[in-house]
């Protein structure tokens, strides 16, 4: 799966988070990383239990919560907290890897399987040069650089890296997903049946075959839900 989310932040949510950033404590971003992940990452995170970051993740939570295709898309069952990372000048990259199979939620004391990750984009591509995340998926490169407020989600064993940052400054939110549906090819059909059934509604409303397909989805999704 790979799926870009349009305007997931409005404009005055940007300028609050940019009003927060204004004031973040950043730390050495390959203290939160695992061992692999360690020794490629070289970036700035924001401290996790700052009062910046936990006002940043608060409006972050519930943008995503209101937007219709990241529901569709992931069938959120538990979401990873948040977190914000910087790159810029010496602390400029993240060579490739593949994100922790499990993440422990130091909020909730849950550990979470990363089935989706997920990078929101926080300020615009001009605002620097590179800092393409690179993902890979199969015999092919995507390198995604995304406008303020739009989000890119993912497959959570896909290889990916976050490409050096030439000049300027890139910021960007990133979490993971834990989904109701674990299996990614089942995850990829329920979408395309409830983005179907969306383009017939709106087409023609309600009638006979819409209302037989969202019951194929619905029995579907109960079927492969871990709710």
């Amino acid at each position: 799966m790979l799926r870009e989310i349009k305007n997931v932040l409005d404009p005055g949510e940007l300028r609050a988070i940019h009003a927060e950033l204004g004031r973040a404590q950043w730390q050495r971003g390959g203290d939160s990383a695992g061992a692999q992940a360690a020794a490629v990452k070289n970036n700035e995170q924001l401290a996790h239990e700052s009062e910046a970051m936990r006002a940043i993740r608060q409006i972050v939570l519930q943008a995503f919560d209101r937007h219709p295709v990241f529901f569709s898309a992931t069938l959120p069952k538990r979401v990873f907290p948040p977190r914000v990372n910087r790159y810029s000048g010496a602390t400029n990259a993240f060579g490739a890897h593949v994100d922790n199979a499990i993440r422990f939620a130091p909020d909730s004391g849950l550990r979470i399987r990363t089935d989706i990750s997920c990078t929101l984009f926080l300020n615009q591509p001009e605002d620097y040069e590179g800092g393409e995340l690179l993902i890979r998926d199969g015999f092919r490169d995507h390198a995604i650089k995304l406008a303020a407020g739009d989000a890119i989600v993912y497959t959570g064993s896909t290889v990916h890296e976050v490409l050096p940052v030439t000049g300027g400054v890139r910021l960007a939110c990133f979490f993971w997903i834990e989904s109701m549906v674990r299996d990614a090819t089942a995850r990829q059909l329920l979408f395309d049946l409830d983005t179907t059934i969306m383009r017939l509604r709106a087409a023609h409303g309600d009638d006979e075959s819409s209302i037989a397909l969202t019951g194929t989805y619905h029995n579907l999704l109960r079927m492969w839900a871990e709710a």
